[in-house]
């Protein structure tokens, strides 16, 4: 089981475009389901929340997320292979008619003027080397009383990501190194558990779920 694709440039973004077609294994799908129902204990959804789900890969925890009510979703991945495959979801059912699929990279481009009441990321942040300009950029983005929820790797000892001779991100995070840098960003500390794992390399690398809310709101 690998992780879900990140914002990438160049090399990384073709890999990922390759690999979208076969991307949804059983195991993916399983930690989708996971997620989506971690996410609704944490936070109250409704039919008027407004979702955005970034560096969503093929829209997996959205699709798993508007089997209950959701308002409006936002799907945001650089990989043109991953917005291809999002769109055959949303052309068969799979994912809400009215999902919007769009390329976003943060830690790049502006932040765009929507807002949302949630932004969902799914172990995208450890492959981010400048994580406070996008941690900055979802307070941007969040209306008062929204919410951040995280999804990624417990901090560990470098193994996951050792098949990437290039790889410049974090090696997972600490409860304690995260909030930091949410606060930094101007979000009040969060909420942690872990709720999943990934099975690699005859190894289980624990993926924990944050849950904030931009300081004050």
């Amino acid at each position: 089981m690998t992780d879900t694709p990140p914002p990438t440039h160049g090399h990384d973004r073709d890999h990922f475009d390759a690999r979208a077609r076969d991307w949804d294994d059983e195991a993916k799908r399983t930690r989708g389901r996971v997620v989506a129902a971690a996410v609704r204990t944490d936070v109250a959804l409704d039919a008027s929340t407004r979702v955005l789900e970034y560096g969503a890969g093929t829209g997996l925890a959205s699709e798993f997320l508007a089997t209950g009510p959701l308002g409006p979703v936002t799907l945001a991945d650089p990989s043109a292979g991953m917005r291809d495959v999002m769109a055959d979801k949303v052309a068969d059912g799979r994912l809400p008619s009215s999902a919007q699929i769009v390329d976003l990279d943060l830690s790049t481009g502006d932040v765009p003027e929507d807002r949302y009441d949630l932004v969902l990321t799914v172990m995208t942040l450890h492959h981010i080397p400048d994580l406070g300009t996008v941690l900055s950029a979802f307070a941007r983005l969040l209306d008062g009383g929204g919410h951040l929820c995280i999804v990624d790797l417990e901090d560990e000892d470098g193994s996951f990501h050792r098949h990437l001779d290039d790889f410049h991100g974090h090696d997972g995070f600490t409860e304690e190194d995260l909030g930091a840098a949410l606060a930094t960003a101007g979000f009040d500390p969060p909420t942690w558990r872990v709720i999943h794992h990934v099975d690699k390399d005859d190894r289980a690398y624990p993926l924990f779920l944050a849950t904030t809310t931009p300081a004050g709101a």
